[in-house]
């Protein structure tokens, strides 16, 4: 085994990632946490975007791509 194995054995990746979301109201991009802890909306109409369910967000707009 490769030392760089070993180490990506040893190290725990995280779980939590940022995604890249599309608003499905106005079309807007912006970037969220997978995991968040208060409501995210829409920088531009106000929609709501992701809520928090003690873990993973429920994401209610279209996800483009995970960042991480």
């Amino acid at each position: 085994m490769k030392n760089e194995d070993i180490i990506e054995k040893i190290l725990p990746k995280p779980r939590s990632k940022f995604l890249k979301v599309k608003c499905k109201k106005c079309g807007y991009e912006q970037i969220v946490f997978s995991h968040v802890s208060r409501k995210v909306y829409c920088l531009v109409c106000g929609e709501l975007i992701s809520e928090p369910t003690g873990g993973k967000a429920i994401i209610h707009a279209e996800v483009l791509e995970e960042l991480g």
